[in-house]
């Protein structure tokens, strides 16, 4: 006996010993092994104390839209299966008419760029079970007018409405032409930087449509060889304004859809302007549209008579450097609007009358607003997310409309999310944090109480502690000039604090950004942790510019993108060099997009401390990037040119001294794979020696099939070889 209890300990300590060495790998880590449960296509109702759900059975290859009582979290009723019609081969996304009654569904969805796709549509009647296609076409962005009798759409630059119950197209506009005129529908630079697709809206009784026109006519092209599987590779030609160059023309225009005409809106007094927001207000002949100039400095709130097409200044907004645009403008029943700001330096609510003018601001304080959810009328309260427990952390809230009665809601520390009732009484609530999985749970909005829980992740949680990894250490650091900031870190498990480790770390740094957060894993970080476990300290630090610390610490980088960001950065690995577990002979940097364009930098202008670097998908050169983005930031290259060529990382390839690997995709129509190339030659010229890897027919992403993993291992090895 004693014998076998000797061996049954021994298989025990060998088999745990064996769990505590299992390592992380690339295929396990971009096969999906760590991917976490969620609520797919969370809908609160309207109008009943409600929510649905999007489930996909993996077993019968089938989508359902579920129906749960937000009280009991009870499922009340399977809306539509997806099995029990032929014609509907998935259900992709899903909207209702203001009743409730009717559903458009999604499927066959195709994407185009990063937020727009045209799909097949359906109507589903929820109460006659009856599922129906009012169209053949794959369209974009339907929309159900007030009383889902009537749906406007886009399809090839023009915009439609169907009428149900006469079963009956009308087509509103005629001219619409591929890079040249599109009605209702954004351009490409409108899409990525003004983060919207649907350039149209209903009015609240559904006689009117208003609507954005695009004429790109001279906006220049670019095109992008695409090499497919042929014999001969094709081009993908698109319209897309650079810095400084033309953009779109942009017009307002209101159809009327009983006289089935439309009137064209006078905006002469503006010009080289954008559009960034159009919104029926609840008075069905007042319509919203937020204009703002081409520096996006200075945004104007007009309400436009729908029967006259006159306008009224309601709001001004302006900023020494640019006013974001958000989708927080909520219009209560009386016409009264509530509005986001920094205008006191962080973003802050504001309760305006319907003249425009200022009742109350709602937050104050030495924090961001990070999120606005929605005001209970009956009570007077808003709802919302902030940074008030830390910059890193996200909490919901609650206050009243005249700033009293503030109320912490969510209840354990990290990141916080909330989807209200109806009614404001429950909220789902969204929690992770960087040791704890994504979590859902009810939660009663009075009381701030968890009643339930709806789904968690302790199977993911339980999985990655079988490779022992350690959890990121949050702290600050400060640099050589003073400047304070957030930092996470990733050691071995087995850190021992008498030897040197080599230091890889991680960035983004664009404008309002945020990499150093208190929220579950992403995939990178399961990267992370596989390097940590070969003996690399990965940390990540945000600099100046980044964001949810203040219009001040955001906003000190305008003009000058790329100065005080890599100033930061290498000011940070400077401070890791001083660490005494850390070997400063071998500090590597990495980074994708804008984190591409300040790895290239860091490693140009920080050659003495940056052994290696990889830069993916990097912007070489502020000149190449879309319009609305960048003179956000720096101004045009006809205003700014010193701004533009002074932090390229172009100018300084003659600084290089480590190791530096360059990635790009061909397709990538956000930025140009022509960035790669410009500082490929610049670097050839200036007999550097680097490696590069181009990836054909990818876009910014670079993905699809095993492209992530080649991608990922091409990027590891680099890593232990080189740092």
């Amino acid at each position: 006996m004693r014998n076998f209890t000797s061996i049954l300990l021994l298989l025990l300590t060998s088999s745990i010993s064996v769990v505590g060495q299992q390592k992380l790998t690339l295929e396990e880590i971009w096969g999906g092994a760590f991917r976490t449960k969620g609520m797919d296509e969370l809908n609160a109702m309207k109008n009943t104390n409600q929510y649905t759900v999007l489930n996909f059975d993996r077993n019968s290859k089938t989508t359902q839209i579920d129906l749960f009582d937000y009280a009991t979290l009870n499922k009340v009723a399977t809306l539509i299966d997806s099995k029990d019609f032929a014609a509907l081969t998935s259900i992709d996304s899903y909207t209702f008419d203001q009743s409730e009654k009717k559903i458009l569904i999604a499927t066959n969805t195709e994407s185009i760029f990063r937020r727009s796709f045209t799909a097949n549509y359906f109507v589903y009647d929820i109460a006659s079970k009856k599922l129906s296609k009012f169209t053949d076409k794959a369209i974009q962005e339907p929309t159900f007018s007030s009383d889902g009798n009537k749906i406007a759409y886009a399809f090839e630059n023009n915009l439609y409405v169907f009428d149900l119950l006469l079963n009956k197209e009308m087509q509103i506009t005629s001219d619409g032409k591929k890079n040249s005129i599109i009605n209702g529908i954004t351009d490409w630079v409108y899409e990525e930087e003004f983060a919207f697709v649907r350039a149209f809206d209903w009015n609240a009784d559904g006689t009117k449509i208003a609507f954005i026109r695009f004429d790109e006519t001279d906006v220049p092209e670019f095109s992008m060889d695409m090499y497919n599987q042929g014999l001969y590779p094709t081009q993908a030609v698109f319209k897309y304004p650079k810095a400084g160059e033309k953009n779109a023309d942009v017009s307002l225009h209101i159809y009327d859809v009983v006289s089935a005409k439309t009137q064209k809106i006078d905006l002469s007094t503006y010009s080289d302007f954008y559009i960034a927001r159009l919104k029926w207000t609840n008075d069905k002949n007042v319509l919203s549209a937020q204009v703002i100039n081409r520096h996006q400095d200075n945004l104007d709130v007009l309400f436009v008579d729908g029967n006259t097409g006159t306008k009224k200044l309601i709001l001004n907004e302006k900023d020494k450097a640019y006013v974001d645009v958000t989708d927080n403008l909520t219009f209560l029943k009386d016409n009264s609007f509530i509005w986001t700001s920094e205008k006191d330096g962080f973003n802050h609510i504001y309760y305006y009358d319907k003249t425009g003018k200022l009742k109350n601001q709602v937050t104050k304080g030495n924090w961001d607003v990070t999120a606005y959810y929605g005001f209970d009328e009956k009570n007077k309260i808003v709802y919302y997310q902030s940074v008030e427990n830390g910059s890193i952390n996200r909490d919901v809230y609650s206050i009243s409309i005249d700033g009293k009665a503030k109320k912490r809601l969510s209840l354990k520390t990290g990141t916080n999310n909330a989807t209200f009732s109806p009614n404001f009484q429950y909220f789902i609530n969204t929690y992770s944090s960087a040791t704890s999985a994504p979590y859902y749970s009810l939660n009663d909005s009075k009381t701030t109480q968890e009643i339930k829980k709806i789904q968690s992740n302790e199977a993911v949680e339980e999985k990655l502690a079988k490779y022992n990894v350690a959890s990121k250490e949050f702290s600050t650091i400060t640099t050589e000039k003073g400047h304070v900031l957030n930092t996470w870190m990733i050691k071995p498990k087995d850190f021992d604090p008498n030897k040197k480790y080599p230091v890889f770390m991680f960035q983004y740094s664009g404008p309002g950004s945020q990499q150093v957060a208190n929220t579950w894993n992403g995939t990178n970080d399961y990267w992370f942790m596989m390097l940590a476990q070969k003996g690399y300290i990965v940390a990540c630090v945000d600099g100046r510019g980044t964001g949810f610390k203040g219009a001040e610490f955001k906003k000190c980088t305008q003009k000058e993108l790329g100065k005080y960001e890599v100033e930061d950065q290498i000011d940070a690995a400077k401070v890791f060099g001083k660490y005494t577990f850390v070997d400063k002979s071998k500090i590597g940097i990495f980074g994708w997009s804008f984190g591409g364009f300040m790895a290239a930098n860091c490693i140009f202008q920080g050659a003495d401390v940056f052994k290696s670097a990889i830069a993916v998908a990097p912007v070489t050169s502020w000149r190449y990037y879309d319009s609305i983005y960048t003179e956000r930031y720096m101004q045009t290259p006809q205003e700014n040119a010193s701004g533009y060529d002074n932090n390229s990382p172009i100018s300084h390839v003659n600084k290089l001294k480590g190791n530096f690997l360059l990635i790009h995709g061909t397709a990538d129509d956000n930025v140009h794979v022509q960035n790669t190339m410009k500082m490929v030659e610049a670097l050839v010229q200036a007999n550097k020696q680097f490696d590069w890897a181009i990836y054909p027919d990818k876009n910014h992403g670079i993905y699809g099939g095993k492209t992530r993993l080649q991608l990922y291992t091409k990027m590891t090895n680099f890593i232990l070889e080189k740092l």
